[in-house]
């Protein structure tokens, strides 16, 4: 019997272990070692072509062999890129380390989503998603805010001494993972033990059937998709906004103390930033009522005025509009998150939950290259 207390317990711990970090404020890091915004601006598009690559794949692997097993193997890619990190000395290497942290996000953006909506659906609890999806938004920003919040004691002790200590958080966040319960929901709707494959109704042989499962997998999730074209264009509005939204965050760490924000006070306006998503994510708990179409209005709005915020050159006008961008991206991303888990099948929940956040990595490349050079 599945004690969801501790499985939804467990799944916050993991989050806020993967979240808290000496290295959040990574793109002030790489600017204090001496790397250009342009060079930066690079680094993040070979982050996210990994991501590309392989964020499909990470969601089908977890639908074929389970949710928890790859959160752990996040956990593994994440201390790879850390130990690499430690021993990089040219941008080459810095973009090998950031390709691993890409897929340390790959294969946990749809697992931890996919496990925790069936976990709630076994229990007949999955009206609580919406709400469980707004506090992983708030612990995602709260503790990355303290992640930036140690830009300062980051930058003082060194990229190696920070990265060091990020290994030792993943080791912890490996243990905590290790006591998670694997849930999938069968077609009757109750769940089931998973089985290497996205139909869980019988056995097969492994070395035969995966590429098999993995094709079919891929092609059940895409019929769906053209099937529900509301779900693909949902996808495609939220992840035009969030990748305003942390584009801008990004480029902030490095211009804010160009337009004059005293180096003591980067960490504090970092976190300030931060804690603008923990409103938003609290606030369209309030608005039930209102619909999607105003909320996307909404929340576009706010970004283009933090956007515009940016280029006043006036540090505390920067940091306001920072805010108010975080704020309406996660308000949006809790809607779009709980409209979407209500339209996917069990079946190819984490393999949607990845095209999701593969339809945000092709407009990141897109983009991330031209904001560097438009926050230069």
């Amino acid at each position: 019997m599945l004690n969801i207390k501790k499985q939804i317990s467990r799944l916050y711990l993991s989050s806020m272990l993967g979240d808290l970090s000496l290295t959040g404020a990574w793109v002030a890091i790489l600017a204090a070692r001496g790397y250009s915004l342009v060079e930066i601006g690079f680094a993040e598009t070979v982050f996210h072509i990994t991501s590309l690559i392989f964020e499909i794949p990470s969601g089908i692997l977890a639908d074929l062999f389970g949710r928890k097993n790859m959160l752990i193997v996040s956990s593994i890619m994440r201390m790879i890129g850390n130990m690499i990190m430690i021993c990089s000395g040219n941008l080459f290497m810095v973009c090998i380390s950031l390709s691993f942290h890409a897929m340390s996000y790959n294969f946990l953006s749809g697992s931890g989503d996919a496990l925790a909506y069936d976990s709630l659906k076994s229990v007949e609890k999955e009206a609580y998603y919406e709400k469980y999806a707004s506090n992983q938004l708030m612990l995602h920003r709260f503790c990355g805010g303290l992640s930036t919040l140690c830009a300062g004691f980051a930058l003082f002790i060194g990229h190696k001494a920070a990265y060091g200590a990020d290994i030792a958080i993943g080791i912890i966040q490996i243990g905590a993972l290790i006591p998670l319960q694997e849930i999938f929901i069968g077609d009757g709707g109750k769940a089931d033990a998973p089985k290497s494959g996205c139909d869980k109704r019988g056995g097969r042989n492994m070395a035969g059937s995966i590429r098999k499962e993995f094709i079919d997998c891929f092609i059940t999730s895409i019929y769906f998709l053209k099937k529900e074209k509301k779900a693909m264009l949902l996808m495609f509005c939220n992840s035009l906004v969030g990748a305003v939204d942390i584009l801008l965050l990004f480029f902030l760490q490095a211009k804010l103390p160009e337009a004059g924000m005293p180096g003591w006070a980067l960490g504090f306006a970092l976190f300030f930033m931060e804690m603008g998503g923990i409103l938003g994510a609290k606030v369209i708990l309030k608005c039930e009522k209102m619909g999607y179409r105003r909320v996307f209005a909404i929340a576009v709005s706010l970004v283009v005025l933090g956007v515009a915020a940016e280029y006043t050159q006036i540090y505390v006008v920067m940091v306001l509009g920072g805010f108010i961008s975080a704020l309406s991206d996660d308000a949006l991303q809790v809607r779009t998150n709980a409209l979407l888990q209500d339209m996917f099948p069990s079946e190819q929940r984490a393999t949607l939950i990845s095209i999701e956040s593969f339809t945000f990595s092709m407009i990141m490349i897109i983009m991330s290259p031209l904001a560097g050079m438009f926050f230069s």
